[in-house]
């Protein structure tokens, strides 16, 4: 009933963590199956943790969550081992990172890392969740930009992994990875650079660890982008995604799609910028349509179990009852209004909220829906013989739909006449379409889609916070700095400047 025995097991969860490297489906089948024979609560654990890793690489954040809350439900919570509670802390910590959710995941890992027992480093397989709780420290700080701190984690995280497995080993490539990134945002480009390319040759020693491969294949191409060496660059993302294409690794392969989109469109591919422009627009709408489920599911799963956490808190100790319901309870709220947040215009900066909220104020004040305004100008034209006939204006605002999720407006020499030309439809016909249905005549329409989009990049991708606003405005699809400034600050309120001075404070604090 104990299932495999110890060093047994160890090989067998080893070959399970490998396996998250080489295909997260064939992951999560072969851990299901020793999942299945093995009644062992810590070995079951440490096999949930993996599923739930290999469903987040994917991108299917609900089904990660799901195998996370799906611990052994035992009265005698008091008598879990020590491994056990670290290991469902850490594992909460990482779903609130795949998430976004990175200072409840901060919050969690700080209360972890407290504990003296977990940095004793006499237990090999705490020692291994040590490590990873040292990992998703120094990514919490990349993400706000406090970058030595970044660093100091990382360099912690390497003090508790030995050569043991290959588990630490994998770690140990992770940690090089990230640290070569911290490196490029520290402008040592060069220190990177060696850092990343000594990796590679770790990673290719083992030729099936393909997600490793293409991470660093992915990192080093930003080396080259700095360096405006565009086409290496893209050579570099090219064999990275090579490695995962026929592959699973959604959110790995999102970021990819996006820097070769950014790379070619320097290049002035054409062709190539809009193929994986789409690639990246299409898998980047699914995994946030994933990333909001699973923040929904997250939510009802903490208020689900919130009782029952605080009947366990009760029989350990009355103070520390009050302490972690006043955290639920905060945990609650905070990701109750990230979502209302998120849901609304995915915005997670707290200065730029009056301006967000202004956005949707004034797309309320613009006028009915597309769909009324199709109706009123219906009977508009049933009366006016010279109007545009229902029929016409549908087909012209669903070209224009798919116009917008292709990112055409990017193009700086898009005109109205070259869309109306493009669409096959009748210039003065499309002018009057969007002037009814957007509520604005086609240079503010295009205008407004241009900053939105750079807007939402500079919110979503701390890369584009070091660009110079010159090529901000030419990737945007403005002809000149001064025209992409007054536009930016008719849209937003503010200089483009200000905007990504108050992005980088607001992600710091």
């Amino acid at each position: 009933m104990k299932g495999q025995s110890g060093p047994d097991f160890s090989i067998l969860a080893d070959k399970a963590f490998q396996k998250l490297y080489q295909n997260p489906d064939d992951c999560i089948s072969y851990s299901q199956s020793l999942l299945i024979s093995d009644q062992n609560p810590e070995h079951r654990v440490v096999l949930q943790n993996i599923i739930s890793q290999a469903y987040a690489m994917k991108g299917d954040y609900v089904q990660s969550v799901n195998i996370y809350s799906q611990k052994d439900d035992t009265k005698e919570k008091e008598n879990q081992s020590f491994f056990i509670q670290a290991a469902g802390d850490y594992n909460l910590a990482d779903q609130y990172q795949n998430l976004d959710l990175y200072s409840q995941s901060q919050r969690i890992i700080t209360g972890i890392l407290a504990d003296n027992k977990l940095l004793k480093g006499d237990n090999p397989r705490m020692n291994a969740i040590t490590a990873k709780l040292y990992q998703l420290q120094a990514i919490n700080f990349g993400i706000n930009r406090n970058l030595n701190e970044a660093l100091e984690s990382l360099g912690k995280s390497d003090r508790y992994l030995g050569p043991h497995n290959q588990e630490n080993q994998i770690l140990e490539i992770e940690n090089r990875i990230f640290k070569a990134s911290y490196l490029l945002r520290q402008n040592k480009q060069e220190e990177a650079k060696h850092l990343l390319e000594s990796t590679l040759l770790l990673a290719e020693k083992n030729t099936d660890y393909y997600f490793l491969q293409a991470l660093v294949y992915e990192n080093l191409s930003r080396y080259y982008f700095l360096k405006e060496d565009y086409d290496k660059a893209s050579e570099i993302l090219e064999k990275g995604l090579s490695r995962i294409e026929s592959l699973p690794y959604n959110q790995l392969k999102a970021r990819i799609y996006e820097s070769l989109s950014r790379n070619f469109f320097a290049l002035h591919h054409d062709e190539k910028y809009h193929q994986y422009n789409k690639l990246y627009t299409e898998l980047r709408t699914q995994l946030d349509s994933n990333t909001k489920e699973g923040i929904r599911y997250i939510v009802k799963l903490v208020e689900t179990n919130q009782i029952n956490n605080l009947e366990f808190q009760k029989q350990k100790q009355t103070k520390k009852v009050l302490l972690i319901s006043a955290g639920i309870i905060t945990i609650i709220l905070s990701l109750l209004i990230y979502f209302l947040m998120l849901r609304s215009s995915h915005k997670d900066l707290k200065k730029q909220s009056e301006f967000f909220q202004k956005q949707k104020e004034q797309e309320l004040k613009t006028g009915p829906k597309p769909s009324e305004e199709i109706n009123s100008g219906n009977k508009t034209s049933e009366k006016d013989p010279n109007k545009i006939s229902k029929e016409k204006e549908d087909e012209i605002l669903q070209k224009l739909e798919e116009w917008e999720k292709q990112q055409r407006y990017l193009d700086k020499s898009m005109s109205l006449s070259v869309l109306s030309s493009q669409m096959g439809v009748n210039t003065k016909y499309l002018s009057e379409v969007i002037n009814s249905s957007k509520g604005k005549n086609f240079n503010s329409y295009i205008n407004e889609l241009r900053i939105n989009h750079i807007a939402r990049l500079l919110r979503t991708d701390p890369v584009y916070l070091n660009y110079k606003v010159s090529y901000l405005a030419e990737y945007s699809g403005f002809s000149s700095h001064s025209a992409f400034t007054t536009v930016f600050k008719s849209v937003t309120g503010m200089s483009p400047n200000i905007y990504i001075r108050e992005i980088s404070k607001n992600s710091a604090s």
